[in-house]
């Protein structure tokens, strides 16, 4: 759904020109030429390793069962090494979507999940968690195999961040309490924090555990049942985790997981009148989309987690070399498809020049190729549409007159591989300074002093993180209070602890994920009020 939106959006922002092939070789602009260099990018061109994991689940999981989809369709789910079928996936539609809902409706209304303590509740998560750490190399695999991630990644960051989120999550089932509230007269007052209902989850491709982890585990804490669509890129996981919750304990109806694409399966549920709460993560674009279905079925409250275009603030007091490194991973990881990523890099005038040398040296030695290799840090993009998409703002910088260091090309003639791309003597009006690009091209832009890059750092229409690094403890603390950020990272960048609230401001979402502040989305509040007849004491 996001990514056919997105393709679309972006197709009429780019200039008629864009179509054309790059010709310039990289580390060439019309102002500036440099040599042609080489990337660390050898594995790319090797065939592909077989990774270790045989695929066991691609029907819909509805009420405890994996089933076919109610009209008999499959779509594929691809390799993005080469493009190639490893899948068919159940296709999830309308009549897909009302069995989910009706099955977690009769778990939440008739189950003994909603009546069973929140204890016996966390037992279940808890014992999920243990069983993703048994199949830890499976599912990282999977993940893997489905997103182009490099498996070092899956396996050794994520799949651990993934068991220990259920298990926090498992730590606060028992600790959802409301309060005792003094009035104005003789009546008692109490709130129960009641769980929401059903809710719909729509998660992306880009982190699909990870966004699994952020979304089911604050649902089932709170004591609701869930129907999550995964991404069409990415729909593998998903099943295999809902497999393992069904070994954990949980009883039928409480998870139910439907694959499709947006328009259909995705439309279905952000619509679907006895759905109680609607959690998105994906594109801006998508996600008005999303709200206004909400709005237009039955107001369900709907949470958002969607774009970014976040600043990485590199002020003249810094260590360069230190600097570069994490502004490199901060632009560069996953690929640089992910929504915090630090894409617009703004540096000090008076580093300005060693900072580019060094950033466009680091790219250069980037080890992109087979995600299933040791040593390699960038796999493919995630498929041809988000692929042409980065090339296409890849080109939108050259004709925009940025000086292209290094990067900017297709690596190989299979898959989805693309040069780390680094741009310099970029400015605020060009696309690639404005628009998401999803991929790993880096923008670096020069800034004189503090107030001029708070001021053009909340220029963006988004505003989800920042990052900031300096030795100055009161300049860190100046840009923190000033930057419209749901998150600032001073001195580090994405660190996603389980209790550290994340979200954005403006158009970069609505509500918070992780953290306590994750549970708000799934309770209601009820206030209950009862007379008192001679109290002791109010």
């Amino acid at each position: 759904m996001a990514a056919r939106r997105v393709s679309s959006l972006l197709s009429r922002s780019l200039s008629a020109s864009a179509s054309a092939s790059l010709l310039l070789s990289p580390g060439t602009s019309p102002s500036r030429g440099r040599g042609i260099y080489r990337f660390s990018t050898a594995t790319a061109l090797e065939e592909p390793i077989a990774p270790p994991v045989q695929i066991s689940y691609t029907q819909h999981l509805i009420n405890g069962q994996f089933v076919d989809a109610s009209s008999g369709k499959t779509f594929p789910a691809y390799d993005p090494r080469n493009g190639e079928v490893i899948a068919h996936v159940a296709e999830g539609d309308a009549e897909d979507v009302n069995r989910a809902v009706a099955a977690a409706r009769k778990a939440f209304d008739e189950g003994p999940w909603p009546k069973m303590s929140a204890y016996e509740r966390s037992l279940i998560m808890l014992r999920f968690a243990d069983l993703v750490d048994k199949h830890r190399d499976e599912l990282a695999a999977l993940e893997s195999w489905n997103s182009g991630k490099p498996y070092e990644q899956s396996a050794k960051s994520e799949l651990p961040s993934f068991a220990r989120l259920f298990r926090y999550y498992a730590g606060w089932a028992d600790k959802i309490h409301g309060l005792t509230v003094p009035a104005d007269g003789n009546h008692h007052i109490q709130t129960l924090h009641e769980p929401i209902g059903v809710a719909g989850q729509i998660i992306p491709w880009n982190f699909p555990l990870i966004m699994f982890a952020w979304k089911v585990g604050p649902a089932l804490a709170c004591g609701n049942t869930v129907v999550l669509k995964s991404a069409e890129q990415t729909p593998l996981t998903a099943l295999y985790a809902a497999k393992l919750f069904q070994e954990a304990g949980l009883p039928p109806g409480v998870l139910n997981v439907v694959s499709g694409y947006g328009p259909t399966a995705g439309a279905a549920l952000a619509s679907h009148m006895d759905v109680d709460k609607l959690a998105f993560t994906g594109s801006t674009e998508t996600g008005k989309i999303v709200l206004e279905l909400a709005a237009k079925s039955n107001l369900k409250p709907v949470t958002l987690e969607l774009g970014g275009k976040s600043p990485f603030i590199v002020c003249e007091d810094a260590d360069v070399d230190k600097a570069v490194e994490l502004a490199h991973f901060a632009l560069f990881f996953n690929q640089g498809q992910c929504c915090c990523a630090g894409s617009r890099t703004y540096v000090h005038e008076r580093v300005y020049d060693e900072f580019i040398e060094k950033a466009k040296a680091r790219a250069l030695r980037r080890v992109v190729g087979d995600p299933f290799k040791k040593g390699v840090e960038q796999g493919p993009q995630i498929d041809s549409e988000q692929f042409e998409k980065v090339l296409r703002y890849i080109r939108s910088g050259v004709e925009s007159n940025a000086t292209l260091e290094c990067g900017g090309q297709r690596l190989g003639s299979k898959g989805y591989f693309i040069q780390p791309t680094v741009f310099s003597n970029v400015l605020d009006g060009m696309l690639i300074a404005q628009d998401e690009i999803f991929g790993p091209v880096q923008s670096i832009l020069k800034f004189k002093n503090i107030d001029e890059v708070i001021q053009r750092a909340n220029t963006s229409r988004y505003g989800l993180a920042a990052g900031v690094f300096t030795k100055n403890v009161d300049t860190a603390s100046t840009l923190s209070r000033a930057l419209r950020v749901g998150t600032v990272w001073v001195n580090c960048f994405d660190v996603f602890d389980a209790a550290i609230p994340f979200g954005g401001y403006k158009m970069s979402g609505i509500g918070r994920e992780k953290g306590i502040y994750s549970l708000h989305n799934y309770l209601q509040v009820k206030a209950v009020v009862t007379p008192l007849k001679n109290p002791a004491w109010l």
